[in-house]
């Protein structure tokens, strides 16, 4: 019962900490004190909003805000998410541009699912969307799976990819970004083995710990610093009776986003009370800089127990991936099967989570692959973040990742008619 209680503790000092910015807020607006300007009166209603919004972003699945899509036309065309495949803990879905052709590429974007939603890829799924049929992998908060549903490890992630790529079929272009791109790896050699017919066409690998070994960061050097049995104790607690997955063992997205502010503490510090001066000022609105990185930013999920501990311990510690020793489903995975997708890494050279060395590692284990399926790139001056979603993303990365999938497309797939815009359109 302890894992429930800290649990609902850390759920209570949230819930708490809103409960105080709502009430500054509106006990600072009260008409009574427009009689009496005061400064301390203004800073408290603009630490009540910024405070209110942050506690209660942390508990609020983001949106994907990708609502219309204007084409080279000129036509603003609607953009309908629709679920391809709904699982348990993650869905298939396709960003359907309604009233467009459909794009002779066809890309998977496989998520993280490593404390944010797979909204943190939406200017990703934004850039790609413009020429590409994009569909991403939304994993759901393991606080709202039952327990009934069984767990979820880094095998079962490997299979649920599996099926998504069977499901979209082999002139697919997989692109994995961080956390999923060893387990991706894994799953094409897996498809490789078992059903190479439903292999992807190409497979780019972006900023992932392939080799966590190759190139040592604070991440690294945590995995390898701790033992199993300490991140059990100090990171695991079983979800509270608040939501459907009541007793699921889980990494909670609190205590996650805990780490993330404590590695940046300052930065994040001097943002908002920054924030607070430019409410007080009325500088700020709702849609800012600050608001669309922190919306995000702040938005957490809680990750299976068994899948945070077994990627700790298989990808990290034992480095099965880089060894070729990873087993899925009693089957020893061997990545030289992978013979004919082309493969592409893609690293920031100031990547300080996934350092460069950590994914082209990924190119060495190909060794059945030929040379001139093989593609590398490390962006100059580029983070974590940059690589995927900021501005070497748009200006370096993509049209290198486009190239490298049209370089490797063959003969491509008949486009089909117009989509009707509606239902009753013919």
């Amino acid at each position: 019962m302890r894992y429930m209680m800290t649990y609902d503790l850390m759920e209570t000092f949230r819930n708490t900490n809103q409960w105080l910015g709502a009430t500054a807020r509106t006990m600072a607006s009260y008409p009574a004190w427009s009689m009496m300007p005061n400064p301390a009166i203004q800073w408290m209603a603009a630490w009540g909003e910024v405070t209110e919004r942050t506690f209660e972003r942390m508990v609020v699945k983001p949106d994907w805000g990708i609502r219309t899509y204007t084409h080279e036309d000129g036509k603003d065309h609607l953009v309908d998410v629709k679920t391809i495949v709904e699982r348990p803990f993650g869905d298939l879905i396709h960003f359907d541009v309604v009233g467009r052709e459909e794009q002779p590429r066809k890309i998977l974007l496989v998520a993280p699912m490593s404390g944010h939603y797979a909204t943190l890829l939406r200017s990703t799924v934004k850039s790609l969307i413009v020429n590409c049929e994009v569909y991403v992998t939304d994993w759901h908060n393991a606080r709202d799976i039952p327990v009934s549903a069984g767990k979820f490890d880094v095998e079962d992630y490997t299979l649920y990819l599996m099926d998504f790529m069977r499901e979209l079929g082999p002139e697919t272009n997989v692109v994995a970004v961080c956390q999923p791109v060893p387990l991706t790896l894994a799953a094409t050699a897996y498809l490789a083995e078992l059903d190479p017919d439903a292999q992807p066409r190409t497979l780019t690998l972006i900023g992932g710990p392939v080799d966590p070994d190759a190139t040592p960061t604070d991440v690294t050097d945590f995995g390898a610093r701790v033992t199993m049995g300490q991140l059990e104790e100090t990171m695991i607690q079983r979800v509270g009776f608040k939501y459907p997955g009541v007793g699921r063992m889980v990494y909670p997205g609190l205590l996650q986003l805990a780490s993330f502010i404590s590695m940046n503490g300052e930065r994040h510090g001097d943002a908002f009370s920054n924030q607070i001066q430019n409410v007080m000022r009325g500088e700020a609105s709702d849609h800012d800089a600050h608001n669309r990185f922190y919306d995000e930013y702040l938005a957490v999920m809680d990750m299976p127990a068994e899948f945070y501990l077994s990627t700790v311990d298989r990808i990290f510690k034992k480095r099965e991936i880089a060894k070729n020793e990873f087993v899925v489903n009693g089957h020893k995975v061997d990545f030289g099967a992978i013979t004919k997708v082309a493969v592409k890494t893609v690293e920031g050279a100031n990547d300080d989570i996934s350092a460069p060395g950590q994914c082209i590692a990924a190119l060495g284990l190909c060794t059945g692959l030929p040379d001139d399926k093989k593609a590398s790139h490390v962006e100059p001056g580029a983070g974590h973040y940059g690589i995927f979603a900021g501005k070497s993303w748009r200006n370096n990365i993509r049209p290198l990742v486009l190239d490298f999938i049209d370089s490797n497309a063959g003969a491509k797939p008949k486009t089909k008619k117009s989509k009707p815009a509606n239902t009753n359109a013919a």
